[in-house]
């Protein structure tokens, strides 16, 4: 699977799982995403809502369509997921607790003045899930987002605010459907979108995107000894060819596989959303200094 293009799954057709994320459970991976398997609405950059693909692996590279873990709805015109709107950066949850998966994911309408949220359960990794709220956590707006669940067992919403110039960090409740009131502002003013988070050696790191539109920018992760505390901006973490633009990618998600870490990115082409591509790099920490190094194909967790 090389690195920064479009992939395929076991049917020979295009992933459609853009802006997601990849979970396991029991032993087996399930990557969930946007689907924005149509043509761009003539003039935008933005794809009608079909919904958020859902696929299927043992192995981390061939991938199965499962179908739509989150449908559009076709027939309501108010409906937060109503095709005309925009459903975007779908995160799963696993919750031991109830049993059950939680999706969070970026709703808006189709000029993002809403700036909110949506939660969607299901009782089955690959759904269907039910839309069960659309809301703006906190009553505060909510943009780029994705979900970290702490070693024990906590939930967290990390989401941009304030039209992206801050970034906040929201506790779930213990039904991880709801934020439960507690949150921190964070890096305010620094302009930071794509969240991706991770924890290593006692350590939080988050890896965030500057606010270039589709435009691939230069990535930087920040630092903080406690989830929802004050966190260091520090560096840019990639190296190799085009490390200034992030390889041409977005930070979207990182995920653990046998106590390694990988970071998942988007290609976005703004022109035409399918063809968008992706990546899965391995993250790499040295005396602390987290590292991303450029790999020109993925073949799997090692």
């Amino acid at each position: 699977m090389k690195n920064g293009h479009i992939w395929k799954d076991t049917d020979g057709n295009a992933i459609q799982a853009h802006g997601g994320c990849i979970i396991e459970h029991n032993g087996k991976y399930y990557w969930y995403g946007e689907n924005k398997g149509a043509d761009n609405c003539p003039g935008t950059s933005r794809v009608d809502v079909i919904g958020v693909s859902c696929y299927s692996s043992d192995d981390l590279v061939n991938w199965k369509y499962e179908g739509l873990a989150l449908k559009a709805d076709k027939d309501d015109p108010k409906s937060p997921i109503h095709p005309s709107k925009v459903a975007e950066r779908p995160k799963v949850i696993y919750n031991e607790k109830n049993n059950n998966f939680v999706m969070w994911l970026h709703l808006d309408d189709a000029s993002y003045t809403f700036g909110g949220v949506g939660t969607a359960v299901s009782e089955s990794p690959a759904g269907p899930f039910r839309l069960i709220a659309a809301r703006q956590p906190n009553r505060q707006d909510s943009r780029d987002m994705t979900i970290f669940k702490d070693t024990d067992g906590t939930a967290y919403l990390l989401h941009s605010k304030d039209w992206n110039k801050t970034m906040n960090i929201a506790r779930l409740n213990e039904d991880y459907t709801d934020v439960d009131g507690m949150y921190v502002s964070v890096m305010q003013d620094q302009e930071r979108e794509a969240p991706a988070v991770c924890m290593h050696d006692g350590m939080y790191y988050m890896v965030t995107s500057g606010c270039t539109g589709w435009s691939p920018n230069s990535a930087l992760y920040a630092e903080s000894k406690y989830i929802m505390g004050k966190w260091k901006l520090i560096d840019n973490p990639c190296e190799g060819k085009n490390s200034r633009r992030t390889f041409n990618g977005q930070s979207t998600y990182i995920f653990e596989v046998n106590g390694k870490k990988y970071l998942m990115l988007d290609h976005w082409v703004r022109e035409d959303l399918k063809t968008s591509g992706y990546s899965i790099l391995p993250i790499e920490f040295r005396d602390g200094i987290m590292t991303i190094p450029w790999q020109d194909e993925w073949n799997g967790a090692k």
